[in-house]
């Protein structure tokens, strides 16, 4: 019989071998196409979160001899986002709701209406004054004078070319009692194409410098801008003593 069936032309014995490398040929397919579904609305979220993250998790960093206690949404870095000893780190806030990054909170992270995150950088102090305290000893033998009136009673004063500030000028604004406030900022067309192209650098906690960016447009509200970072500070920094 099997000899009659073998010499029909409408019957083909198939290997069984060849059976098994197809059988294993599909199960392949259906794992592949599992791990491309897995793995694609993985990535398409880590896409669409453009290296941010809503984890709220609280993490303790330790930067010199203070310890800085963040949500891991504040923290910019994504190897940052740990606990443990740093050399430095790297936030960022929105503001003036100064919280971190959330689904509520992507198109201003996105910077897809106003300009309104601001970038903080913790760091040991390298300089024994801040940038206010340097403005009568440093800044103040580098600007043109008498400057222009800038926002909210500030004065913006071109650098000498000698200064090494190209592209930069300085915003002063006197603060009775205290030395005043000062930030530098871009100017022309890079500070156009920067999201936060002025800078001010203060002194917190145990020997750490921080500074912090932040855009043009709130320049005009710098008095509470710098209260907003003060109190944000004094909420997030623990030191050794």
């Amino acid at each position: 019989m099997r000899e009659a069936a073998a010499d029909s032309p409408d019957f083909e014995v198939v290997d069984s071998t060849f059976m098994k490398r197809v059988f294993y040929a599909f199960a392949a397919l259906a794992l592949l196409s599992v791990a491309i579904s897995v793995g694609g609305k993985w990535l398409g979220r880590s896409i669409a979160m453009a290296g941010y993250t809503d984890d709220t998790t609280g993490r303790q960093v330790v930067v010199g001899n203070n310890v800085i206690s963040v949500p891991a949404n504040f923290i910019r870095f994504d190897q940052a986002r740990r606990d443990g000893i740093a050399s430095r780190l790297d936030l960022y806030l929105r503001y003036p709701e100064m919280d971190g990054y959330s689904t509520a909170a992507r198109d201003d992270f996105n910077h897809t209406a106003t300009k309104k995150i601001i970038f903080l950088s913790f760091e040991p102090r390298m300089m024994s004054r801040d940038m206010s305290g340097r403005f009568a000893p440093i800044y103040s033998a580098l600007i043109v004078k008498p400057g222009t009136p800038g926002p909210s009673g500030t004065t913006l004063y071109g650098f000498t070319e000698k200064s090494g500030y190209l592209n930069e000028v300085l915003a002063v604004a006197d603060r009775p009692g205290k030395d005043p406030f000062v930030a530098r900022c871009l100017s022309g067309p890079s500070a156009k194409e920067s999201l936060a192209p002025c800078e001010r650098d203060i002194q917190v906690g145990d020997d750490l410098s921080l500074t912090y960016r932040f855009p043009r447009e709130l320049l005009g509200n710098w008095q509470a801008l710098d209260a907003a970072i003060a109190t944000k500070v004094a909420g997030i920094l623990k030191t050794g003593h």
